[in-house]
């Protein structure tokens, strides 16, 4: 056994997602907030079993959306009205009209850009190494397991309470993750 500062924290492992669900929700309702969990495919309310706030990611959507709708706008306004003023045909200056196209169109790219983004800030990706790498039976994470990882910096962890926990839990393997 290794010491709490040594570790990232103990990956139970499961093999059906109903199992991984539940053993979250017993591990937030026990006063686990420092934990993860992995599978092969998307687990119906696990975010919601593990405590996880909703995502910040639509904001970031709308304030990428604005700055690219205002952004466009005020710049065929500047060029249009205040750089470059050009009377055709007794037209108003200021034709609103005929800004709208160029205004979607930069409002959808501000908004693509801010959405791409911020969901790879908010993630932490990219992530080139992690320490879950370094257990072996993670690589089936991606296959036909389902993992649930609890941090050691986690308040509540106790590498031998939470490892005993974890196997009340029905974790068929529960592993230490070395730093």
């Amino acid at each position: 056994m290794t010491t709490a500062t040594q570790l990232y924290g103990l990956l139970a492992q499961y093999d059906e997602p109903e199992a991984l669900r539940a053993a979250a929700s017993q591990a937030y309702a026990h006063g686990y907030r420092r934990m993860e969990a992995y599978s092969p495919f998307p687990v119906e309310s696990l975010a919601t079993a593990l405590g996880h706030p909703r995502s910040r990611l639509p904001i970031l959507t709308l304030v990428g959306g604005v700055l690219g709708g205002v952004s466009g706008y005020g710049m065929l306004y500047y060029a249009s009205v205040i750089s470059y003023p050009m009377n055709v045909g007794g037209r108003p200056l200021h034709s609103w009209p005929s800004f709208i196209p160029i205004t979607f169109e930069l409002t959808i790219l501000g908004a693509a850009l801010f959405t791409v983004f911020g969901m790879l800030a908010l993630s932490g990706l990219p992530m080139p190494y992690h320490a879950l790498f370094n257990v072996p039976e993670f690589k089936r994470a991606s296959r036909d397991q389902f993992f649930l990882c609890i941090q050691s910096i986690d308040p509540q962890f106790d590498i031998n309470q939470t490892a005993a926990f974890l196997k009340e839990c029905r974790a068929l393997a529960v592993h230490e993750v070395p730093r």
